[in-house]
Protein backbone atom coordinates (compact mmCIF):
# COMPACT_ATOMS: atom_id res chain seq x y z
CA UNK A 1 0.00 0.00 0.00
CA UNK A 2 2.80 2.41 0.91
CA UNK A 3 4.55 1.54 -2.32
CA UNK A 4 1.44 2.17 -4.42
CA UNK A 5 0.71 5.56 -2.80
CA UNK A 6 4.34 6.61 -3.05
CA UNK A 7 4.47 5.56 -6.70
CA UNK A 8 1.30 7.50 -7.43
CA UNK A 9 2.58 10.65 -5.71
CA UNK A 10 5.92 10.50 -7.49
CA UNK A 11 4.23 9.90 -10.83
CA UNK A 12 1.79 12.76 -10.29
CA UNK A 13 4.63 15.07 -9.24
CA UNK A 14 6.55 14.22 -12.37
CA UNK A 15 3.61 14.39 -14.79
CA UNK A 16 1.82 17.57 -13.55
CA UNK A 17 2.72 20.48 -15.82
CA UNK A 18 4.53 23.46 -14.31
CA UNK A 19 2.53 26.56 -13.42
CA UNK A 20 3.87 30.14 -13.37
CA UNK A 21 2.35 32.91 -11.25
CA UNK A 22 2.88 36.62 -11.99
CA UNK A 23 1.82 39.47 -9.73
CA UNK A 24 1.19 43.20 -9.90
CA UNK A 25 0.21 45.76 -7.25
CA UNK A 26 -1.89 48.90 -7.70
CA UNK A 27 -2.57 51.87 -5.44
CA UNK A 28 -5.24 54.60 -5.45
CA UNK A 29 -3.55 58.01 -5.39
CA UNK A 30 -5.19 61.11 -3.96
CA UNK A 31 -6.00 64.07 -6.23
CA UNK A 32 -2.95 66.10 -7.20
CA UNK A 33 -4.83 69.41 -6.83
CA UNK A 34 -6.02 70.26 -3.27
CA UNK A 35 -9.76 70.01 -2.88
CA UNK A 36 -10.04 73.44 -1.26
CA UNK A 37 -8.67 75.00 -4.45
CA UNK A 38 -10.45 72.95 -7.13
CA UNK A 39 -12.48 69.84 -6.39
CA UNK A 40 -13.30 67.03 -8.78
CA UNK A 41 -16.97 66.17 -9.31
CA UNK A 42 -16.19 62.42 -9.15
CA UNK A 43 -16.22 61.63 -5.43
CA UNK A 44 -16.17 57.83 -5.54
CA UNK A 45 -14.38 56.40 -2.45
CA UNK A 46 -11.11 54.64 -3.20
CA UNK A 47 -12.28 51.24 -1.93
CA UNK A 48 -15.47 51.45 -3.97
CA UNK A 49 -13.46 52.50 -7.01
CA UNK A 50 -11.27 49.39 -6.70
CA UNK A 51 -14.34 47.18 -6.36
CA UNK A 52 -15.88 48.71 -9.49
CA UNK A 53 -12.64 48.11 -11.40
CA UNK A 54 -12.52 44.49 -10.20
CA UNK A 55 -16.08 43.75 -11.29
CA UNK A 56 -15.64 45.39 -14.70
CA UNK A 57 -12.28 43.70 -15.24
CA UNK A 58 -13.66 40.17 -14.90
CA UNK A 59 -16.56 40.67 -17.28
CA UNK A 60 -17.19 38.31 -20.16
CA UNK A 61 -16.14 40.58 -23.08
CA UNK A 62 -12.86 41.57 -21.41
CA UNK A 63 -11.87 37.98 -20.59
CA UNK A 64 -12.79 36.66 -24.04
CA UNK A 65 -10.77 39.44 -25.68
CA UNK A 66 -7.73 38.57 -23.55
CA UNK A 67 -8.15 34.86 -24.28
CA UNK A 68 -7.89 35.58 -28.01
CA UNK A 69 -4.45 37.11 -27.50
CA UNK A 70 -3.05 34.38 -25.22
CA UNK A 71 -3.55 30.62 -25.30
CA UNK A 72 -4.48 30.35 -21.65
CA UNK A 73 -5.81 26.78 -22.02
CA UNK A 74 -3.78 24.09 -23.77
CA UNK A 75 -6.86 23.08 -25.75
CA UNK A 76 -8.40 26.53 -26.02
CA UNK A 77 -9.63 26.02 -29.58
CA UNK A 78 -11.82 23.16 -28.42
CA UNK A 79 -13.00 24.88 -25.22
CA UNK A 80 -16.29 26.73 -25.04
CA UNK A 81 -16.48 30.43 -24.08
CA UNK A 82 -17.87 29.53 -20.66
CA UNK A 83 -14.96 27.17 -20.01
CA UNK A 84 -12.47 29.84 -21.04
CA UNK A 85 -14.09 32.45 -18.80
CA UNK A 86 -14.27 30.07 -15.84
CA UNK A 87 -10.61 29.13 -16.34
CA UNK A 88 -9.48 32.77 -16.47
CA UNK A 89 -11.51 33.67 -13.38
CA UNK A 90 -10.19 30.61 -11.52
CA UNK A 91 -6.58 31.50 -12.30
CA UNK A 92 -7.04 35.19 -11.42
CA UNK A 93 -6.73 36.26 -7.80
CA UNK A 94 -7.69 39.78 -6.73
CA UNK A 95 -7.21 41.06 -3.20
CA UNK A 96 -7.99 44.57 -1.93
CA UNK A 97 -6.54 45.97 1.27
CA UNK A 98 -7.99 49.15 2.71
CA UNK A 99 -8.52 50.68 6.08
CA UNK A 100 -8.85 53.88 7.97
CA UNK A 101 -5.82 56.14 7.46
CA UNK A 102 -4.31 53.48 5.21
CA UNK A 103 -3.46 53.35 1.54
CA UNK A 104 -5.90 51.49 -0.69
CA UNK A 105 -4.02 48.69 -2.44
CA UNK A 106 -5.04 46.06 -4.97
CA UNK A 107 -2.97 42.95 -5.66
CA UNK A 108 -3.69 40.87 -8.77
CA UNK A 109 -2.04 37.54 -9.53
CA UNK A 110 -2.48 35.23 -12.50
CA UNK A 111 -1.44 31.62 -12.91
CA UNK A 112 -0.40 30.54 -16.41
CA UNK A 113 1.17 27.62 -18.21
CA UNK A 114 4.21 29.75 -18.99
CA UNK A 115 5.74 32.84 -17.50
CA UNK A 116 5.11 34.79 -20.71
CA UNK A 117 1.40 33.95 -20.61
CA UNK A 118 1.07 34.92 -16.93
CA UNK A 119 2.88 38.23 -17.40
CA UNK A 120 1.09 38.94 -20.69
CA UNK A 121 -2.36 38.43 -19.18
CA UNK A 122 -1.50 40.71 -16.25
CA UNK A 123 -0.25 43.38 -18.64
CA UNK A 124 -3.58 43.18 -20.46
CA UNK A 125 -5.34 43.43 -17.10
CA UNK A 126 -3.28 46.54 -16.29
CA UNK A 127 -4.11 48.16 -19.62
CA UNK A 128 -7.79 47.40 -19.14
CA UNK A 129 -7.78 48.69 -15.54
CA UNK A 130 -6.20 52.00 -16.52
CA UNK A 131 -8.62 52.37 -19.41
CA UNK A 132 -11.60 51.51 -17.22
CA UNK A 133 -10.50 53.94 -14.51
CA UNK A 134 -9.95 56.85 -16.90
CA UNK A 135 -13.15 56.12 -18.85
CA UNK A 136 -15.24 55.77 -15.71
CA UNK A 137 -14.05 59.02 -14.16
CA UNK A 138 -14.29 60.98 -17.42
CA UNK A 139 -17.81 59.70 -18.08
CA UNK A 140 -18.93 60.61 -14.58
CA UNK A 141 -17.42 64.11 -14.87
CA UNK A 142 -18.86 64.60 -18.38
CA UNK A 143 -22.31 63.44 -17.25
CA UNK A 144 -22.21 65.89 -14.36
CA UNK A 145 -21.16 68.74 -16.64
CA UNK A 146 -23.84 67.87 -19.20
CA UNK A 147 -26.51 67.76 -16.50
CA UNK A 148 -25.71 71.23 -15.19
CA UNK A 149 -25.47 72.62 -18.73
CA UNK A 150 -28.99 71.37 -19.40
CA UNK A 151 -30.13 72.67 -16.02
CA UNK A 152 -28.71 76.14 -16.68
CA UNK A 153 -30.35 76.22 -20.11
CA UNK A 154 -33.69 75.11 -18.68
CA UNK A 155 -33.60 77.66 -15.87
CA UNK A 156 -32.52 80.37 -18.30
CA UNK A 157 -35.56 79.68 -20.49
CA UNK A 158 -37.80 79.62 -17.44
CA UNK A 159 -36.30 82.90 -16.23
CA UNK A 160 -36.94 84.52 -19.61
CA UNK A 161 -40.56 83.37 -19.50
CA UNK A 162 -41.04 84.81 -16.00
CA UNK A 163 -39.43 88.10 -16.98
CA UNK A 164 -41.62 88.33 -20.10
CA UNK A 165 -44.72 87.62 -17.99
CA UNK A 166 -43.80 90.37 -15.50
CA UNK A 167 -43.16 92.84 -18.33
CA UNK A 168 -46.44 91.93 -19.99
CA UNK A 169 -48.33 92.39 -16.72
CA UNK A 170 -46.69 95.76 -16.07
CA UNK A 171 -47.57 96.93 -19.58
CA UNK A 172 -51.17 95.77 -19.22
CA UNK A 173 -51.50 97.53 -15.85
CA UNK A 174 -49.11 100.41 -16.35
CA UNK A 175 -51.50 102.89 -14.72
CA UNK A 176 -52.31 100.74 -11.68
CA UNK A 177 -48.94 99.56 -10.40
CA UNK A 178 -47.86 99.85 -6.76
CA UNK A 179 -44.79 101.90 -7.72
CA UNK A 180 -46.97 104.81 -8.90
CA UNK A 181 -49.61 104.58 -6.19
CA UNK A 182 -48.31 107.57 -4.21
CA UNK A 183 -48.23 109.73 -7.34
CA UNK A 184 -51.78 108.74 -8.31
CA UNK A 185 -53.06 109.41 -4.80
CA UNK A 186 -51.53 112.88 -4.96
CA UNK A 187 -53.06 113.31 -8.41
CA UNK A 188 -56.43 112.24 -7.01
CA UNK A 189 -56.21 114.88 -4.28
CA UNK A 190 -55.23 117.54 -6.83
CA UNK A 191 -58.14 116.62 -9.10
CA UNK A 192 -60.56 116.74 -6.19
CA UNK A 193 -59.26 120.20 -5.23
CA UNK A 194 -59.58 121.37 -8.85
CA UNK A 195 -63.11 120.02 -9.04
CA UNK A 196 -64.07 121.86 -5.87
CA UNK A 197 -62.50 125.07 -7.15
CA UNK A 198 -64.32 124.74 -10.48
CA UNK A 199 -67.63 124.30 -8.68
CA UNK A 200 -66.97 127.45 -6.68
CA UNK A 201 -66.13 129.42 -9.82
CA UNK A 202 -69.28 128.19 -11.60
CA UNK A 203 -71.38 129.17 -8.57
CA UNK A 204 -69.71 132.60 -8.43
CA UNK A 205 -70.31 133.29 -12.15
CA UNK A 206 -73.96 132.24 -11.94
CA UNK A 207 -74.46 134.44 -8.90
CA UNK A 208 -72.86 137.36 -10.72
CA UNK A 209 -75.15 136.83 -13.74
CA UNK A 210 -78.22 136.77 -11.50
CA UNK A 211 -77.16 139.96 -9.76
CA UNK A 212 -76.55 141.66 -13.10
CA UNK A 213 -80.06 140.73 -14.32
CA UNK A 214 -81.66 141.85 -11.05
CA UNK A 215 -79.98 145.25 -11.21
CA UNK A 216 -81.05 145.76 -14.80
CA UNK A 217 -84.67 144.74 -14.11
CA UNK A 218 -84.86 146.99 -11.06
CA UNK A 219 -83.11 150.10 -12.25
CA UNK A 220 -83.10 149.65 -15.98
CA UNK A 221 -79.43 150.54 -15.93
CA UNK A 222 -76.22 148.57 -16.26
CA UNK A 223 -73.44 148.95 -13.79
CA UNK A 224 -69.95 149.62 -14.97
CA UNK A 225 -68.34 146.65 -16.56
CA UNK A 226 -66.65 144.47 -14.11
CA UNK A 227 -63.32 143.25 -15.14
CA UNK A 228 -63.79 139.59 -15.82
CA UNK A 229 -61.40 137.38 -13.86
CA UNK A 230 -59.34 134.75 -15.59
CA UNK A 231 -60.87 131.34 -15.87
CA UNK A 232 -59.39 128.40 -14.02
CA UNK A 233 -57.95 126.97 -17.28
CA UNK A 234 -56.20 130.27 -17.94
CA UNK A 235 -54.82 130.37 -14.41
CA UNK A 236 -53.55 126.79 -14.65
CA UNK A 237 -52.05 127.47 -18.07
CA UNK A 238 -50.17 130.47 -16.70
CA UNK A 239 -48.91 128.43 -13.74
CA UNK A 240 -47.75 125.55 -15.96
CA UNK A 241 -45.91 127.92 -18.29
CA UNK A 242 -44.07 129.43 -15.33
CA UNK A 243 -43.28 125.93 -14.02
CA UNK A 244 -41.99 124.90 -17.47
CA UNK A 245 -39.67 127.90 -17.59
CA UNK A 246 -38.26 126.96 -14.19
CA UNK A 247 -37.84 123.28 -15.06
CA UNK A 248 -36.05 124.02 -18.35
CA UNK A 249 -33.24 125.51 -16.33
CA UNK A 250 -32.73 122.15 -14.62
CA UNK A 251 -33.81 119.40 -17.04
CA UNK A 252 -33.31 118.86 -20.75
CA UNK A 253 -36.03 118.62 -23.39
CA UNK A 254 -35.84 114.79 -23.34
CA UNK A 255 -36.65 114.64 -19.64
CA UNK A 256 -39.95 112.86 -18.79
CA UNK A 257 -41.03 115.76 -16.54
CA UNK A 258 -40.57 118.29 -19.35
CA UNK A 259 -42.57 116.09 -21.72
CA UNK A 260 -45.41 115.77 -19.19
CA UNK A 261 -45.51 119.54 -18.62
CA UNK A 262 -45.62 120.27 -22.34
CA UNK A 263 -48.45 117.74 -22.83
CA UNK A 264 -50.50 119.38 -20.05
CA UNK A 265 -49.82 122.86 -21.48
CA UNK A 266 -50.98 121.73 -24.93
CA UNK A 267 -54.22 120.37 -23.53
CA UNK A 268 -54.93 123.55 -21.50
CA UNK A 269 -54.19 125.72 -24.53
CA UNK A 270 -56.94 123.87 -26.40
CA UNK A 271 -59.33 124.43 -23.49
CA UNK A 272 -58.50 128.17 -23.37
CA UNK A 273 -58.96 128.42 -27.15
CA UNK A 274 -62.40 126.84 -26.86
CA UNK A 275 -63.30 129.28 -24.09
CA UNK A 276 -62.26 132.26 -26.17
CA UNK A 277 -64.24 130.97 -29.17
CA UNK A 278 -67.29 130.57 -26.98
CA UNK A 279 -66.90 134.08 -25.58
CA UNK A 280 -66.89 135.46 -29.09
CA UNK A 281 -70.27 133.81 -29.86
CA UNK A 282 -73.43 135.80 -29.02
CA UNK A 283 -75.62 134.72 -26.14
CA UNK A 284 -78.76 132.77 -26.82
CA UNK A 285 -80.90 135.09 -24.68
CA UNK A 286 -81.11 138.74 -25.78
CA UNK A 287 -82.38 141.55 -23.48
CA UNK A 288 -82.29 144.34 -26.07
CA UNK A 289 -79.39 146.02 -24.37
CA UNK A 290 -76.25 145.31 -26.28
CA UNK A 291 -73.94 146.02 -23.33
CA UNK A 292 -75.94 143.77 -21.02
CA UNK A 293 -76.18 141.07 -23.65
CA UNK A 294 -72.40 141.15 -24.17
CA UNK A 295 -71.73 140.82 -20.46
CA UNK A 296 -74.25 137.98 -20.13
CA UNK A 297 -72.71 136.23 -23.12
CA UNK A 298 -69.26 136.44 -21.53
CA UNK A 299 -70.58 135.03 -18.28
CA UNK A 300 -72.39 132.18 -20.06
CA UNK A 301 -69.32 131.26 -22.05
CA UNK A 302 -67.18 131.17 -18.90
CA UNK A 303 -69.77 129.00 -17.16
CA UNK A 304 -69.90 126.62 -20.15
CA UNK A 305 -66.09 126.37 -20.25
CA UNK A 306 -65.92 125.64 -16.54
CA UNK A 307 -68.60 123.00 -16.83
CA UNK A 308 -66.67 121.38 -19.71
CA UNK A 309 -63.52 121.50 -17.64
CA UNK A 310 -65.43 120.05 -14.69
CA UNK A 311 -66.57 117.08 -16.82
CA UNK A 312 -62.98 116.46 -17.92
CA UNK A 313 -61.77 116.66 -14.32
CA UNK A 314 -64.50 114.27 -13.14
CA UNK A 315 -63.55 111.80 -15.88
CA UNK A 316 -59.86 111.98 -14.94
CA UNK A 317 -60.73 111.62 -11.26
CA UNK A 318 -62.84 108.56 -11.98
CA UNK A 319 -60.02 106.93 -13.96
CA UNK A 320 -57.47 107.66 -11.22
CA UNK A 321 -59.83 106.29 -8.58
CA UNK A 322 -60.31 103.07 -10.58
CA UNK A 323 -56.55 102.58 -10.91
CA UNK A 324 -56.10 103.19 -7.18
CA UNK A 325 -58.77 100.58 -6.42
CA UNK A 326 -57.05 98.09 -8.74
CA UNK A 327 -53.61 98.64 -7.21
CA UNK A 328 -53.91 96.23 -4.20
CA UNK A 329 -54.89 93.26 -6.41
CA UNK A 330 -52.20 94.15 -8.94
CA UNK A 331 -49.68 94.43 -6.10
CA UNK A 332 -50.48 90.89 -4.93
CA UNK A 333 -50.27 89.48 -8.47
CA UNK A 334 -47.07 91.34 -9.22
CA UNK A 335 -45.54 90.18 -5.91
CA UNK A 336 -46.34 86.56 -6.81
CA UNK A 337 -44.77 86.96 -10.23
CA UNK A 338 -41.69 88.62 -8.76
CA UNK A 339 -41.42 85.96 -6.04
CA UNK A 340 -41.48 83.18 -8.66
CA UNK A 341 -38.93 85.14 -10.67
CA UNK A 342 -36.69 85.50 -7.60
CA UNK A 343 -36.90 81.76 -6.86
CA UNK A 344 -35.99 80.87 -10.44
CA UNK A 345 -33.21 83.46 -10.34
CA UNK A 346 -31.78 81.89 -7.16
CA UNK A 347 -31.93 78.43 -8.74
CA UNK A 348 -30.29 79.77 -11.87
CA UNK A 349 -27.48 81.40 -9.90
CA UNK A 350 -26.89 78.15 -7.99
CA UNK A 351 -26.91 76.13 -11.22
CA UNK A 352 -24.42 78.52 -12.84
CA UNK A 353 -22.11 78.22 -9.82
CA UNK A 354 -22.33 74.45 -9.90
CA UNK A 355 -21.79 74.45 -13.65
CA UNK A 356 -18.53 76.29 -13.10
CA UNK A 357 -17.51 73.70 -10.49
CA UNK A 358 -18.54 70.86 -12.82
CA UNK A 359 -16.51 72.40 -15.64
CA UNK A 360 -13.46 72.63 -13.37
CA UNK A 361 -13.98 69.05 -12.17
CA UNK A 362 -14.34 67.79 -15.73
CA UNK A 363 -11.12 69.57 -16.68
CA UNK A 364 -9.35 67.95 -13.72
CA UNK A 365 -10.43 64.48 -14.87
CA UNK A 366 -9.54 65.16 -18.53
CA UNK A 367 -6.01 66.14 -17.52
CA UNK A 368 -5.77 63.17 -15.09
CA UNK A 369 -5.21 65.43 -12.08
CA UNK A 370 -7.85 63.78 -9.91
CA UNK A 371 -7.92 60.54 -7.95
CA UNK A 372 -6.43 57.74 -10.03
CA UNK A 373 -5.14 54.17 -9.92
CA UNK A 374 -1.41 53.85 -10.48
CA UNK A 375 1.00 50.90 -10.55
CA UNK A 376 3.57 50.34 -7.82
CA UNK A 377 4.65 46.88 -9.00
CA UNK A 378 4.47 46.01 -12.68
CA UNK A 379 3.88 42.44 -13.91
CA UNK A 380 7.11 40.49 -14.46
CA UNK A 381 7.84 37.19 -16.18
CA UNK A 382 8.53 34.61 -13.40
CA UNK A 383 11.90 32.93 -13.75
CA UNK A 384 10.78 29.62 -12.22
CA UNK A 385 7.47 27.78 -11.91
CA UNK A 386 5.52 28.38 -8.76
CA UNK A 387 3.89 24.97 -8.69
CA UNK A 388 3.64 22.03 -8.53
CA UNK A 389 6.05 21.50 -5.65
CA UNK A 390 7.26 18.14 -6.85
CA UNK A 391 9.37 17.45 -3.77
CA UNK A 392 6.45 18.22 -1.48
CA UNK A 393 4.06 16.05 -3.48
CA UNK A 394 6.49 13.09 -3.69
CA UNK A 395 7.59 13.36 -0.06
CA UNK A 396 4.08 13.87 1.19
CA UNK A 397 2.81 10.95 -0.87
CA UNK A 398 5.59 8.68 0.39
CA UNK A 399 4.97 9.69 4.01
CA UNK A 400 1.23 9.23 3.57
CA UNK A 401 1.82 5.80 1.95
CA UNK A 402 4.04 4.64 4.78
CA UNK A 403 1.60 5.85 7.37
CA UNK A 404 -1.26 4.20 5.50
CA UNK A 405 0.72 0.92 5.23
CA UNK A 406 1.54 0.93 8.92
CA UNK A 407 -2.05 1.61 9.75
CA UNK A 408 -3.15 -1.27 7.52
CA UNK A 409 -0.68 -3.64 9.21
CA UNK A 410 -1.90 -2.63 12.64
CA UNK A 411 -5.50 -3.08 11.53
CA UNK A 412 -4.81 -6.56 10.08
CA UNK A 413 -2.93 -7.54 13.20
CA UNK A 414 -5.85 -6.47 15.35
CA UNK A 415 -8.35 -8.33 13.19
CA UNK A 416 -6.31 -11.62 13.00
CA UNK A 417 -7.64 -13.93 15.77
CA UNK A 418 -5.64 -17.05 14.84
CA UNK A 419 -3.28 -18.69 17.41
CA UNK A 420 0.28 -17.88 16.52
CA UNK A 421 2.10 -17.97 19.86
CA UNK A 422 2.22 -20.34 22.86
CA UNK A 423 0.31 -17.80 24.87
CA UNK A 424 -2.57 -18.04 22.38
CA UNK A 425 -2.80 -21.84 22.92
CA UNK A 426 -2.74 -21.44 26.68
CA UNK A 427 -5.36 -18.66 26.62
CA UNK A 428 -7.74 -20.28 24.12
CA UNK A 429 -7.27 -24.09 24.56
CA UNK A 430 -5.80 -24.24 28.08
CA UNK A 431 -3.01 -26.42 26.68
CA UNK A 432 0.53 -26.05 27.84
CA UNK A 433 3.01 -26.71 24.95
CA UNK A 434 6.19 -28.65 25.78
CA UNK A 435 8.42 -26.71 23.34
CA UNK A 436 8.18 -24.26 20.41
CA UNK A 437 9.91 -25.18 17.15
CA UNK A 438 10.18 -22.25 14.66
CA UNK A 439 9.73 -22.76 10.95
CA UNK A 440 13.09 -22.55 9.20
CA UNK A 441 12.95 -21.61 5.52
CA UNK A 442 15.49 -22.95 3.15
CA UNK A 443 17.78 -20.70 1.13
CA UNK A 444 15.71 -21.34 -1.98
CA UNK A 445 12.48 -20.33 -0.25
CA UNK A 446 14.09 -17.19 1.15
CA UNK A 447 15.44 -16.27 -2.27
CA UNK A 448 12.09 -16.97 -3.94
CA UNK A 449 10.25 -14.82 -1.42
CA UNK A 450 12.66 -11.92 -1.93
CA UNK A 451 12.40 -12.18 -5.70
CA UNK A 452 8.61 -12.25 -5.46
CA UNK A 453 8.44 -9.11 -3.30
CA UNK A 454 10.88 -7.26 -5.49
CA UNK A 455 8.87 -8.20 -8.58
CA UNK A 456 5.65 -7.05 -6.96
CA UNK A 457 7.18 -3.71 -5.95
CA UNK A 458 8.67 -3.17 -9.40
CA UNK A 459 5.39 -4.12 -11.03
CA UNK A 460 3.50 -1.67 -8.83
CA UNK A 461 5.96 1.14 -9.43
CA UNK A 462 6.15 0.60 -13.17
CA UNK A 463 2.48 -0.31 -13.63
CA UNK A 464 1.05 2.60 -11.61
CA UNK A 465 3.40 5.09 -13.21
CA UNK A 466 2.67 3.73 -16.69
CA UNK A 467 -1.06 3.83 -16.04
CA UNK A 468 -1.00 7.41 -14.76
CA UNK A 469 1.17 8.44 -17.73
CA UNK A 470 -1.20 6.73 -20.17
CA UNK A 471 -4.23 8.46 -18.65
CA UNK A 472 -2.44 11.83 -18.73
CA UNK A 473 -1.27 11.37 -22.31
CA UNK A 474 -4.08 9.55 -24.09
CA UNK A 475 -7.20 10.44 -22.13
CA UNK A 476 -7.04 13.76 -20.30
CA UNK A 477 -4.31 15.76 -18.53
CA UNK A 478 -4.23 15.22 -14.81
CA UNK A 479 -4.68 18.92 -14.04
CA UNK A 480 -7.96 18.98 -15.96
CA UNK A 481 -9.09 15.79 -14.28
CA UNK A 482 -8.29 17.42 -10.94
CA UNK A 483 -10.24 20.55 -11.88
CA UNK A 484 -13.26 18.45 -12.89
CA UNK A 485 -13.16 16.53 -9.65
CA UNK A 486 -12.94 19.78 -7.72
CA UNK A 487 -15.86 21.19 -9.68
CA UNK A 488 -17.91 18.07 -9.00
CA UNK A 489 -17.13 18.24 -5.30
CA UNK A 490 -17.70 22.03 -5.31
CA UNK A 491 -14.43 22.58 -3.50
CA UNK A 492 -12.59 25.88 -4.05
CA UNK A 493 -9.08 26.77 -3.04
Amino acid sequence: MATIVSALSITVAMILPPSYVSQMRLIVESPQIPGNLAASTVTTPAFEQLQIVEQRLLTRPVLLDISRKFAVLPNQEEASPDEIINELRAKTRVSISAGRNQANLMTITFEGRTGQIAAGVLNEYLTEIQKLDVTYRKERASDTLEFFEQEVERLSDELDKRSARILEFQQENSGALPSSLQFRMAQQGSLQANLQQTDQQIFSLRDQREKLLNIYSTTGQITTAVQQPQTQAQQQLSQLRNQLDNQLGIYSESSPQIKILRARISRLEEVVANEQATNAAPSGQQTGNSTLDLQLAQLDSQIAALESQRAITEESLEKVTVTIDQTPANAITLAELQRDHSNIQAQYNTAVSRLASASTGERIEVTSQGQRISVIEHPAVPSSPTKPNRLMIAGGGTFFGIALGLGLVVLLELLNKAARRPEDLINKLDVWPIATIPYVRSKGEVMMQRVTWVSIVLAILVGVSAGVWAVHTYYLPLDLITDRVIDKLEVYW
